[in-house]
């Protein structure tokens, strides 16, 4: 397949746009300012292009990519009250995480995006964002009927049966606060392989070359923006300087903006080593201060998981989209916007954080994953070197909200999954409870348990938020501009002010659609 001709980065290379991450928005926003051929932009993507690469393309392949080649790898530091090994994912291909993950899609409901605009986004409330959803080109459907395994099916129905909730046939037909049912996907269902960002995006116009506007320079690390102070109308944004595959260091150069899109680390973690973020960290690192942005890093989220695994009778029946095909939202609380409890069934056992307290992985398993769909717990990424090339700090502060109100959410959810698996026709399925394992079942010992064997949904959101303009704390304001600078925007998760209810790559969509069309209107 013949891809878009890709260009070393030199010195005099200059466009109208520059894109920092050829990601789940940066894809988006790349192919929507080049629908104008007087529009040039070029993208900076750390990782290679996915054309091509089976073992990407293809959805069920999934698990094979995490901790690989295309794997930046993230840890976090100590968590006194959660798992202190995790693994926190972060794709290094072109299409981002959209090229890594399950492909869940789920429109963002409508309290998710009111509550951003109740924290100071104007105009990303739910009746402004929803027209952004049709706009989306990915293939956005029901996991396909050969690809609904037989106890999946039954996950779905006993866990209707056990909780009261509806059946949900196409969660993104109507809000809803509850429900069980099979996830609507992006992919594509007669050959399993995604519809990615890059996928949607891109590769049409990689494939036929019709884009000679659109640069992308692959395998090229974006390691520090370049600002100009001299502009006469404050600090402006000039561009990024990068390091090719080859090792050559130059500066790619914008007349117009730069867009960051980076994703809840790489973002914070650039802005950072370029002198934009809490001016006393800088200083004691070393880092020349360009910007005092206090908010850059700070508010950390992410969708942490536990983890209930039953060692099957037998082996499960092959056929699935990509392992984890269904799911259940509950509302515990009538007075929440929407579901407080989410539970991802997976069709194998997933034992990764559970071995290490001794537990054994069964031949054959399932597991439920309880989640939080609204964590309190906030956490902060900052920088412990003034060297580009360290990893920065990923402090969770998993489990530490003042109430414990995520660790009692985990354990609820444990509750309820037992409940479940006692319910037919999924308990004709299981054999045994292998973790925590039924003499565990106190509210003190299940709760420890929960939070040990933690992980992560990959959903690192919120380090460079969204508020209102005057929001001391806020990186970005409404129109996605970095407050204080000129000509440089961010787009990807780490603006959520918020972590929405739901899986949140379909929202980082949307912010890419919203980020593309903000531009042109500014133009």
């Amino acid at each position: 397949m013949p891809e878009h001709p890709e260009q070393p980065a030199t010195a005099q290379h200059c466009y109208d746009y520059v894109v920092v991450g050829g990601g789940t928005a940066g894809s988006v926003i790349a192919s929507r300012l080049t629908e104008d051929p007087d529009v040039t932009v070029a993208v900076i993507e750390g990782g290679p292009s996915d054309i091509d690469r089976d073992d990407v393309l293809t959805l069920r392949r999934w698990l094979g990519l995490l901790g690989g080649d295309l794997d930046y790898g993230y840890t976090t530091t100590e968590q006194p009250r959660g798992n202190s090994h995790i693994l926190h994912s972060r794709a290094k291909v072109l299409g981002g995480c959209s090229s890594h993950n399950t492909l869940i899609s789920f429109k963002p409901l409508p309290g998710d995006w009111d509550e951003w605009a109740a924290a100071g986004a104007e105009g990303w409330d739910h009746k402004a964002m929803d027209p952004y959803f049709a706009k989306l080109r990915n293939n956005i459907v029901a996991v396909d009927e050969k690809d609904r395994n037989a106890i999946a099916r039954d996950f779905v129905e006993a866990a209707r049966a056990a909780t009261g909730v509806p059946r949900v046939e196409g969660f993104n037909k109507a809000p809803f606060k509850d429900g069980v049912g099979f996830f609507d996907l992006a992919y594509h269902p007669e050959n399993n392989k995604r519809s990615s960002a890059s996928v949607a995006y891109l590769h049409p116009h990689m494939e036929a070359g019709d884009r000679p506007n659109l640069t992308l320079l692959l395998e090229t690390w974006a390691y520090k923006l370049e600002f100009d102070a001299d502009s006469g109308d404050g600090v402006r944004a000039r561009g990024v300087h990068v390091r090719t595959k080859d090792g050559e260091e130059t500066l790619v150069s914008a007349r117009r903006e730069v867009v960051v899109c980076a994703g809840a680390v790489d973002t914070p973690r650039l802005l950072l080593h370029s002198g934009v973020g809490p001016r006393a960290d800088l200083e004691k690192l070393g880092i020349p201060v360009v910007h005092d942005l206090p908010g850059v890093g700070e508010n950390l989220l992410d969708h942490p998981e536990s983890v209930i695994v039953w060692e099957t009778d037998g082996p499960i029946p092959d056929n699935s989209a990509m392992d984890s095909d269904a799911g259940l939202f509950i509302q515990r609380d009538p007075e929440a916007a929407g579901p407080d409890l989410m539970f991802h069934f997976y069709q194998i056992p997933f034992t990764d954080n559970p071995e290490r307290l001794g537990y054994v992985r069964p031949e054959h398993g399932v597991s439920m994953t309880p989640n939080i769909p609204k964590p309190r717990s906030r956490g902060r990424l900052y920088l412990t070197s003034a060297n580009p090339e360290d990893k920065p700090a990923l402090d969770f502060r998993y489990f530490t909200d003042e109430d414990d109100y995520d660790g009692r959410t985990l354990v609820d959810g444990i509750r309820i999954a037992r409940e479940i698996a006692k319910t037919q026709p999924l308990a004709g399925w299981l054999k045994r409870e292998v973790c925590p394992g039924p003499d565990v079942t106190g509210d003190e010992e299940l709760g420890e348990y929960a939070r040990k064997v933690a992980h992560t949904v990959y959903h690192p959101a919120g380090t460079c938020r969204m508020g209102a303009r005057n929001d001391e704390l806020a990186v970005v304001d409404p129109e996605l501009r970095v407050r204080g600078l000129k000509s440089i925007r961010i787009a990807d998760a780490s603006v959520f002010p918020t972590m929405p209810a739901v899986n949140p790559m379909i929202g980082v969509l949307m912010v890419g659609e919203k980020c593309a069309e903000l531009l042109g209107g500014d133009a």
